[in-house]
């Protein structure tokens, strides 16, 4: 990993100190290495995951450069050799490997750590990594899954309890109450509110914790420096007063509908327990709700009324064992702060089953939110989208099949 004194010195100022913890024991290549991945990979790859956890960030990176020069035998048998989860099956691991490269390799190329860095010292970010006083214990959870990083701006700590709350973006006077309610309670027994910062449901969880003087974390689907959406600009400055702003994204990482559903495996894992106020039966709050329930954590949903589009998520998560019903607003705290006495009704999905993509394809998805208002050619979506040139051509294939993007003579745009 190439990186002068200045760079370290930079990344040693970015990690900390946060949370009034020490930062002498991060060592700052390792850190720095760590952000290096980040620009490189979209968040949850399982793959540089794995590798970061078996082989640690800078070695794991070194290795990966020389497979992208010299080929994946020798990081394969470097993998096994370290026990990293999968190189018991050499074969498989090389055809594993062997795709990761192609997807990372675009980015690989054009990766800047000290232009990252410069970016999260401009914003005025933090950078956690495992270790670091503010690391939140939960997203280990998440095993390969975890993010290799998180960028915070803080204004301060919440080491106690968390309760996420999540719904719907269109949500109705009752959806909010509920919420306000929840909320309200889970504040006045020391919980920090999670939520994800959007319209509607989020919005409302997180106003009411900052009326409360409650800490409050809004993770977000972009970079440290991306508030969005524009309308809950100014709630979300009060966030990072109050609580904490996390992203896992590089400072600059324009928010996208794959990112948001990564994003929810975050809010999941920070959260002790989720509550789903309001959903669709397409809502992004469902994608929470069953990371949540991978991780073994209590979900619950709050019942509205049967003609209520707004409520057809919540009751086919309870009617299908999936969350409990609330019945009361304290209930969601009790799972966080009360004796964890046995519930019916919650469904707690196999730890290694993969996280769930959203409805479309996702690659697919991907390289839609890779493609802008310009006509790009693979090369660029290629790296816009962490992918490989043969996962874009593939994904543009059947885009272009399915009428949502068209070719001309500039590169690809949507249809």
């Amino acid at each position: 990993m190439n990186g002068g004194v200045d760079l370290l010195a930079a990344v040693r100022t970015l990690l900390g100190p946060v949370g009034g913890g020490p930062t002498d024991v991060i060592d700052p290549v390792e850190a720095a290495a760590r952000v290096a991945w980040s620009a490189v990979v979209e968040p949850g790859d399982a793959v540089a995951g794995a590798l970061v956890q078996g082989l640690g960030a800078e070695r794991a990176l070194a290795s990966v450069r020389a497979a992208e020069d010299d080929g994946p035998l020798a990081l394969v048998e470097e993998c096994a050799d370290a026990g990293v989860p999968g190189a018991e099956d050499p074969v498989a691991f090389l055809g594993t490997v062997g795709s990761a490269l192609e997807r990372w390799g675009p980015r690989l190329a054009r990766c800047d750590v000290s232009a990252v860095v410069a970016a999260a010292v401009t914003t005025g970010a933090r950078l956690l990594v495992p270790g670091s006083a503010a690391w939140p214990a939960g997203v280990d959870d998440l095993g390969p899954h975890a993010p290799v990083v998180l960028w915070t701006r803080c204004g301060r700590a919440a080491p106690g309890p968390a309760l996420a709350v999540v719904g719907s973006r269109a949500n109705t006077v009752a959806g909010a109450e509920a919420t306000a309610e929840i909320t309200s309670a889970a504040a006045d027994a020391g919980c920090t509110i999670v939520s994800g910062g959007a319209y509607g449901i989020d919005a409302t969880a997180h106003r009411v914790a900052v009326a409360a003087g409650t800490p409050t974390t809004a993770v977000l689907a972009g970079g440290i420096d991306q508030l969005y959406p524009a309308g809950n600009v100014e709630l979300l400055r009060n966030v990072a007063r109050q609580g904490a702003l996390l992203a896992e994204s590089p400072p600059g990482t324009r928010p996208t509908r794959w990112r948001f559903l990564a994003r929810n495996r975050l809010i999941a894992a920070l959260g002790s327990a989720t509550v789903v106020v309001e959903a669709g039966a397409r809502s992004g709050a469902l994608n929470t709700a069953h990371h949540a329930a991978q991780l073994g954590r209590p979900v619950f949903a709050v019942p509205g009324a049967f003609s209520s589009p707004a409520s057809v998520g919540c009751h086919r998560l309870v009617v299908e064992g999936r969350a409990q019903l609330v019945v009361r607003p304290g209930d969601p705290v009790d799972a966080v702060v009360g004796p964890r006495r046995p519930r019916g009704g919650r469904h707690v999905l196999h730890a290694d089953e993969p996280l769930a993509p959203g409805r479309e394809d996702p690659e697919v998805l991907r390289v839609l939110d890779a493609l802008g208002r310009r006509a790009l050619g693979e090369q660029e979506l290629a790296v816009r989208s962490g992918m490989s040139f043969a996962e874009v051509a593939d994904a543009l294939a059947l885009a272009e099949l399915q009428g949502l993007v068209v070719h001309g003579v500039g590169g690809w745009t949507r249809s």
